[in-house]
């Protein structure tokens, strides 16, 4: 070879060391030869709203869909340039400290789970990008010209590898790139599949949520993991409808793992519990199945066996014979997968062993032993700068900026200090125009129970007329669910009601901005239009306010003052959605400012009063005046009782009827609609949902709050009221959806599965047993875990998401709910509203993948949820939050009471079951808010 000709890119960063010739396009593989094979499959073109639409013709009618890129190899690569490519110069390397990876999402609610893996094995981040963010030209250049990454892996997703919307770039990096190693978890094992002939079909069964026993041939993919039943754990999951068809498998894939087409178990946790990936799974759970379990049943809805194994079976992996690509159908990544980081970690190691399999040594040691020199220099240099990385930042803009710092091995001081400029520009500051905030407060020790609880408390405090009053009400404390409640009305020169309202266009789509409305304490009132959005003003005004850490020593919960209201489902425009199909009739957020509050601990029974105002003026009147009230309340439990019981007859008043947003027959096709859906592959779970409304005259708000809370007491309860708006919300949610604590540790407790209590001690425990064993509300239960886990992998450290609970059953009041707890520490460079929108709308309301399925229930549902699905608590000024999810709840607007419910769609489900489940949702809420103010 002439060394002129070639281009020497030395290991970036410690790397192994890799040469190409300096003709950088990627070349096809000599082997590649394409006929027009047709695949079995229908693929799903964006019709209006974003809503992919099936080019079926009947139910069971089959598109013929021929691959795009049927490239045959170019006939004018040079014969040298191929004996260049075979026999390449090499310079000598170690293995690698890290491994560099591309990690391509395919609009996946489970790739950041696959990040937060690559991130600890692999030693440094992978940078992530969408799969229509980069051109091949702009790929092409990273992957070869800058020598960027060492492996590549493509994420799972929603819809077919058919469908070039749902592949975007992946079908040609999986032809072109031969030379890198690349490995396709679940669609992108498809994409494998389908890129080299093979036809993807429909299977015999979608598959969502569940586990499987898998056999696999002990290729290095699967290197020290088990094969084959009986070994007493389930060791993949599943989410998929879609299959390769192992019949039409090309000659140069070669099979390497399997399962029975329809062989599932439920999942009842592991005695090796730490296989998991994850950390704190309960220890206290077996494998084995409960003796309860045959006389509750399986709890699937549909009337057939999913458990009957047959004959056939299903490819779960498949591996190139010449190239380095893999994939796998299951998903490694999900948090009850047995060995699921080991898949990693044997993908490190296949791709270091590929690399090292060039060892030989170099003529020019100049070359080598410059390498050498600088490999230490550029490896602190590379962790630093992929540390210094925000998940807000243009991923065009991470490679630069690697990139960059690669192409100068020397870690100097002026490269130092551009990086410690770097995180400063990424890192939450306070901005100009901020604001010096003073604590004041007070404890009075054991007095929430000799003056009543916080029932009297509230009454006697802000009651009398509840206007713009608020109410964080954690009314059920048991088993340590909840400790604080938090209450207040309109406080002092600091307080300020806020509304927002999304504009929306002609076309009826909205895109975020729109109109926020505040009004002071002394009634000043305007109106300003918010480009951004009003998570980018929220964002903006909590990272405004400066305060001494030291005034709130002592204090044992972390809401001391600062915005306590609800962010409406619509919001979701803000959190990456397109756009909104639906209007909503009340606002899209509302807000207080409170600067004054009531705070309870129920562990301890204390009360605090606190009062926040600017460094620049003095309070103590608010703090002296509440504080003679509290100290009076004796008398106050008979004020509680006749609010409760006030205005009895006007629950009877309206004769006008219930008015439910969709009949039993609309319902179930909405579910049958879903379940299409969810077998085209399109969505793994839908959750939805509808509404009953019913027109109100004269009614005590407060009086039917009151009486929730002592019929169905929650954990995150609340109660709002906006007299502006004329909106009042009666909210009994046992559902967190996203917590931010002192410690910047990230709490998020998912409902996925929900029973009536039984009549009798022994109906309540067999039906706490038939929830705990329902293969399909687990399903349904796991599903949103793992999406969750996902979202919390976006803002928080590597290697800090884990599951301390799975699949809890909590008892409640009327219902028994399957909970899980999924906790991650919060990244430094990331802001406390940037969290709250990874994460909005609670996984729990959507379904997963969430932006797909968010589009599909848009199309489905028929108006806007409005605050229902949304979320409910505080931001305080230091940046913590804690907010509820939206459901069980009554609101009061402008006239009308609505109440919404429904439940999350499956390929399990029955639509009938559906329909069921959702009424039994209402007549539980009916119940708890007295049944006569609906059913009247």
């Amino acid at each position: 070879m002439h060394e002129g000709k070639i281009t020497l890119f030395l290991a970036k960063m410690n790397s192994p060391l890799r040469l190409f010739s300096s003709e950088l396009t990627c070349p096809a593989s000599e082997s590649m030869q394409y006929t027009n094979s047709s695949l079995r499959v229908s693929c799903f073109i964006k019709k209006g709203g974003g809503v992919r639409v099936s080019n079926r013709n009947g139910r069971n009618a089959k598109a013929v869909v021929c691959c795009q890129l049927m490239h045959s190899h170019k006939e004018e690569e040079s014969n040298e340039r191929k004996r260049k490519l075979q026999e390449p110069v090499l310079v000598p390397v170690q293995k690698a400290d890290f491994v560099r990876t591309l990690l391509i999402d395919n609009y996946d609610s489970y790739t950041y789970n696959v990040y937060q893996e690559l991130s600890i094995i692999n030693g440094v981040p992978p940078v992530v990008i969408q799969n229509d963010d980069w051109t091949w030209e702009e790929l092409c250049h990273y992957l070869y010209e800058e020598n960027a990454f060492d492996n590549i892996v493509i994420s799972p997703g929603p819809g077919s590898p058919a469908c070039p919307e749902d592949i975007g770039i992946c079908l040609q990096l999986l032809l072109k790139c031969w030379d890198i190693p690349i490995l396709g978890v679940c669609l992108g094992h498809q994409a494998l599949g389908y890129v080299h002939g093979a036809q993807i079909v429909h299977a015999s069964e979608p598959i969502h949520g569940r586990l499987s026993e898998v056999e696999h041939n002990g290729c290095q993919l699967f290197h020290d993991i088990p094969s084959g039943k009986n070994y007493g754990f389930k060791v993949l999951v599943r989410y998929h409808s879609l299959v390769i068809d192992s019949e039409s498998l090309p000659e140069e894939l070669i099979p390497i793992a399997w399962t029975s087409s329809t062989s599932t178990l439920p999942f009842i946790g592991s005695k090796d519990f730490g296989k998991f990936n994850t950390h704190e799974v309960q220890p206290d759970q077996s494998i084995f199945i409960d003796p309860f379990l045959a006389k509750v049943g399986s709890g699937s809805s549909n009337q057939f066996d999913y458990g009957k194994t047959r004959s056939a079976r299903v490819l779960m992996g498949i591996k190139h014979s010449t190239r380095p690509h893999y994939g796998v159908q299951f998903h490694p990544e999900s948090v009850a997968t047995c060995y699921g980081n080991q898949i990693f970690k044997n993908f490190r190691e296949i791709t270091d062993d590929y690399w090292l399999r060039f060892r030989s040594s170099f003529k020019e040691t100049h070359a080598h032993s410059n390498a050498c020199m600088q490999i230490s220099s550029a490896n602190r240099l590379y962790r630093e700068v992929c540390r210094s990385i925000s998940a807000e930042n243009n991923a065009v803009d991470q490679l630069k900026k690697i990139v960059h710092a690669d192409r100068h091995l020397e870690y100097n001081k002026a490269e130092m200090k551009h990086l410690e400029m770097f995180n400063m520009v990424n890192t939450p500051h306070a901005t100009t125009g901020s604001k010096c905030l003073k604590l004041k407060w007070r404890k009075f020790g054991h007095l929430a129970g000799q003056v009543g609880g916080a029932k009297s408390i509230f009454c006697g405090l802000f009651g009398h007329e509840a206007e713009n009053t608020f109410w964080l009400d954690s009314s059920s404390t048991e088993k340590g669910r909840a400790r604080f409640s938090f209450m207040g009305g309109k406080g002092g020169s600091l307080w300020k009601h806020l509304m927002f309202r999304l504009s929306h266009q002609s076309d009826g789509s909205s895109k975020g901005g729109g109109y926020l409305s505040t009004e002071d304490s002394q009634g000043s009132a305007e109106t300003i239009f918010l480009e951004e959005g009003f998570l980018d003003f929220l964002n903006k005004e909590l990272q405004s306010y400066h305060y001494g850490k030291n005034e709130c020593e002592g204090l044992p919960f972390d809401f001391h003052g600062g915005y306590v209201g609800y962010i409406g489902y619509d919001l979701k425009v803000e959190c990456g959605v397109k756009s909104n199909r639906h209007k909503s009739k009340t606002p899209d957020a509302c807000f207080f400012f409170a600067d004054n509050l009531v705070a309870i601990d129920h562990k301890n029974d204390d009360v605090y009063i606190l009062a926040i105002h600017e460094e620049s003026s003095s309070i103590t009147q608010w703090l002296d005046d509440t504080e003679e009230k509290l100290l009076s309340l004796n008398g106050s439990v008979r004020v509680a009782l006749e609010i409760q019981n006030s205005h009895p007859l006007t629950f009877y008043s309206c004769k006008a009827g219930l008015a439910a947003e969709k009949s039993r027959e609309q319902y179930i096709e909405d579910v049958k609609k879903c379940l299409n859906y969810i077998k085209d592959g399109e969505s793994y779970e839908l959750c939805l949902t509808t509404q009953i409304r019913k027109p109100i005259e004269e009614l005590n708000s407060l009086g039917l709050y009151l009486h929730l809370r002592e019929r169905n007491p929650a954990p995150y309860a609340a109660w709002l009221n906006f007299s502006k708006e004329n909106l009042s919300i009666c909210c009994s949610s046992p559902e967190r959806f996203l917590q931010l604590d002192r410690k910047n540790i990230l709490e998020d407790k998912p409902i996925k599965g929900t029973i009536a209590r039984g009549a009798t001690k022994e109906e309540n425990e067999l039906l706490k047993l038939k929830l705990q064993f329902s293969e399909k509300d687990q399903a349904e239960n796991l599903m949103i875990v793992d999406l969750l886990r996902n979202d919390l992998g976006r803002v928080c450290d590597p290697g800090s998401v884990h599951v301390p609970r799975l699949m809890d059953v909590e008892s409640y009041a009327t219902v028994h709910t399957m909970v899980s707890t999924i906790r991650g520490k919060k990244r430094s460079d990331v802001s406390a509203i940037n969290c709250v929108k990874a994460a909005f709308p609670g996984g729990s309301m959507t379904g997963a993948p969430k932006l797909r399925s968010m589009e599909l229930l848009d199309s489905i549902e028929s108006c806007s949820r409005g605050i229902y699905s949304g979320c409910i608590g505080f931001f305080s000024y230091n940046q913590r939050f804690d907010l509820n999810i939206v459901i069980r709840t009554v609101i009061i607007h402008e006239g009308e009471a609505s109440i919404g419910a429904g439940g999350a769609i499956v390929a399990l489900s029955n639509p009938e079951d559906e329909y069921e489940e959702m009424v039994l949702k209402f007549c539980l809420e009916l119940i708890c808010q007295r049944n006569s103010f609906f059913l009247s």
